[in-house]
């Protein structure tokens, strides 16, 4: 008993220590394994890391009774985050539904899982963590690193707003104009009395009463056209209309006697027509004369003014209405004084508005909006227009785009949404997209934009936005279109075409005091291995924000540049 009580326990160690030397054997030369990791240098694309890894094991390596589990992971910051997926291998004895890997041929796998992207992963490690189990043993291996860092290039993308301010109708110089006529007897230029006292000669009078005394008005001149209706010779015809515009002539000039600015040369025009056969037709046209389309025929076919007169004096009915209703009214001179209402300076309109806004009318308080360089102003400016006109979608509209440039989101939101309940237009919709864009809603955003009846140049950036941030690439650059701006080199370079998002950035007129496009032109610079386009624009960028020092020396994009003297003075 004792004997064979011995042969179980010396089996037992036996097991136990063949086991043992089974997993150190593996963890002794786990440095046979090899590993291939894609891409080189871990990448942010669309807020995920995607890595593929493929092992390789060699011959007479891997244990036949021996299960193998290997976790990625992402170490940062003093954290770290394992990939959701792990990889199970098998020796070729053990009972389970894993991947085999043989003793004598070995094997490969290939592993492909992604993670969140947060900002302190772009200084992190890629580590492999193996663990082997044999029976009820289990044994975990060094941890294998594999990669360095996280790409984070992607995050890069500019996501300001790019809503729409609606812009204010104020004219400052409104023409104006007033007309009257004196209508004279049957071959007669004479003024009669009753047609002073006709309406319209009474209200032009009161008119240039007005216009001559209130500082607001500045006279343009006065014109003077006088007819003779088409029924007379040209004989008759010519003095007489000539006649009539002297006679005018000479009421106008009186009304305007005490007027300085009617001392000026060429303030009065006066043109005379010995036969109105344009105001014949005229009237003709709109008359109720039953044969007014023969009539109108007539003018057509005959350019002569003789053989125009014969031929309708032969139509008797007709020329009878004609006398009657038509030719009385071409017998005239018809004056018009022309003004030019003069609003207030722009000068004017923000002293009125800083002092007592209701005095102002809605374009000129609409105005007042784009006359200020402060926001917090403006935003005064357009809540006093808000108040005095509720109804108003752009003073609604405008406090949207005020609070957007002062950082306040919500309240943006807010504004926008009371000027949608005045009318949801494209201007609304677009504006509302940005609001979700910029607190990071870019489902609801990308419903916004797609929402307008017709895509505007600002929808058109904000879904090139989207489609970088979702890692759609060519569709960033379709959006953004040829205009050059920092997002669309971004796109470029993130789809590989360095040399097209080059000549992009070269191309802007401006460059953001952000620093952002001279960055991305260093790692233009680093990707084209152009060293001296590299730390030049780096320089630039520094010297507009002295932030990206710091960020450069960790960046990755810059890693072959990391042992440079000049790149390192250059980060210090």
């Amino acid at each position: 008993m004792k004997k064979f009580r011995s042969y179980f326990i010396l089996i037992l160690v036996a097991t136990v220590m063949t086991s043992c030397s089974g997993l150190n054997k593996m963890k002794k030369n786990s440095n046979l394994i090899k590993y291939e990791v894609t891409p080189k240098v871990l990448e942010a694309h669309a807020g995920i890391v995607t890595v593929t890894i493929k092992g390789t094991f060699p011959a007479k390596y891997f244990d036949k009774k021996t299960t193998v589990t290997a976790t990625p992971v992402l170490t940062y910051a003093g954290v770290e985050t394992a990939f959701e997926k792990v990889q199970v291998l098998q020796g070729e004895s053990v009972q389970a539904n894993n991947q085999v890997i043989t003793v004598t041929g070995g094997g490969n796998f290939t592993y492909t899982d992604k993670i969140s992207y947060k900002d302190a992963m772009k200084i992190a490690e890629l580590v492999l963590r193996v663990k082997a189990v044999r029976g009820t043993k289990s044994l975990d291996f060094d941890p294998v690193k594999l990669a360095d860092g996280v790409i984070a290039t992607s995050t890069l993308v500019e996501k300001e707003s790019k809503a729409i301010s609606m812009k204010d109708n104020f004219v400052r110089v409104t023409p104006e104009s007033k007309l009257a006529d004196i209508n004279y007897l049957i071959n007669n230029s004479d003024i009669q009395s009753k047609e002073l006292k006709a309406e319209d000669i009474t209200l032009l009078k009161e008119y240039i009463k007005t216009v001559s005394t209130d500082p607001a008005y500045q006279l343009r001149g006065a014109a003077l056209s006088s007819y003779a209706s088409p029924d007379g010779s040209m004989k008759i015809n010519e003095p007489l209309s000539k006649k009539r515009g002297e006679s005018a002539d000479k009421f106008i000039k009186k009304e305007f006697a005490k007027v300085e600015a009617a001392k000026a040369a060429g303030f009065f025009d006066s043109k005379t027509t010995p036969e109105d056969w344009d105001g014949f037709k005229t009237e003709v046209e709109k008359s109720t004369i039953q044969d007014k389309d023969l009539i109108l025929r007539v003018l057509s076919m005959y350019a002569d003014p003789d053989v125009r007169e014969k031929e309708i004096k032969n139509m008797s009915a007709a020329f009878e209405a004609l006398k009657t209703d038509i030719l009385p009214r071409l017998r005239r001179s018809k004056m018009m004084v022309s003004v030019d209402l003069v609003g207030r300076s722009d000068e004017q309109i923000l002293a009125q508005m800083k002092s007592d806004p209701k005095v102002l009318g809605l374009e000129e308080m609409l105005r007042a909006g784009t006359l200020t360089t402060d926001a917090n102003e403006q935003l005064k400016f357009y809540q006093a227009t808000a108040e005095n006109y509720p109804k108003c979608i752009r003073a609604a509209n405008n406090i949207g785009c005020t609070y957007m440039a002062l950082g306040k989101t919500d309240d943006a939101i807010a504004a926008f949404e009371m000027a949608k309940a005045v009318e949801n237009n494209d201007i609304i919709k677009n504006n509302l997209g940005f609001g979700s864009l910029v607190k990071g809603d870019l489902v609801k955003a990308e419903e916004y934009f797609n929402s307008m009846t017709a895509a505007t140049a600002e929808s058109k950036w904000g879904l090139g936005v989207i489609a970088i941030t979702k890692g759609e690439y060519d569709k960033a650059v379709n959006y953004f279109g040829t205009e050059p701006c920092f997002n669309l080199a971004l796109a470029l370079v993130l789809k590989g075409d360095n040399n097209k998002a080059k000549i992009t950035l070269d191309g802007m007129k401006e460059l953001c005091k952000c620093g952002k496009p001279s960055y991305l032109k260093a790692i233009i610079g680093a990707r084209l291995d152009d060293r001296n386009y590299m730390l030049n624009n780096l320089r630039e960028a520094i010297g507009f924000k002295a932030d990206w020092k710091a960020y450069a020396k960790t960046d990755l994009e810059f890693a072959k540049f990391f042992n440079d003297d000049t790149f390192k003075s250059t980060v210090q």
